[in-house]
C-alpha cells in the first residue's frame, strides 16, 4: 500500500502597505483525504489564519502543523518578498 503525503502549493501572495503578507495556497490533507484552498496572512513574521489555528482549522493536526512549518520555512527563506 502506497503511503499518502500532505501536499501544499503556493498559488499567489501579496504584500500590503502595512507590511502584511497574504499567501493563497492549495493543498491536500493526506490524513483526512481532503483538498483545501485557503489564505494565510503573515504579520511580523508570524502566520495567522483559521487554516493553521489549533482550534479552528479544518485540517488534521499533522497537516495543520505541516502547513504552518512549510509557510514559516518559505517566509524565513525570503520567498514572499
Amino acid at each position: 500500500m502506497q503511503e499518502k503525503h500532505h501536499r501544499i502549493s503556493i498559488i499567489d501572495f501579496i504584500t500590503t502597505d502595512h507590511k502584511t503578507i497574504y499567501v493563497k495556497l492549495v493543498g491536500f490533507d493526506a490524513e483526512l483525504g481532503n483538498n483545501f484552498e485557503e489564505e494565510v496572512r503573515f504579520l511580523d513574521g508570524m502566520p495567522y489564519g483559521d487554516l493553521i489555528h489549533p482550534e479552528r482549522s479544518p485540517l488534521s493536526d499533522s497537516c495543520r502543523e505541516y502547513v504552518r512549518d512549510y509557510l514559516i520555512d518559505k517566509y524565513n527563506k525570503g520567498e514572499f518578498e
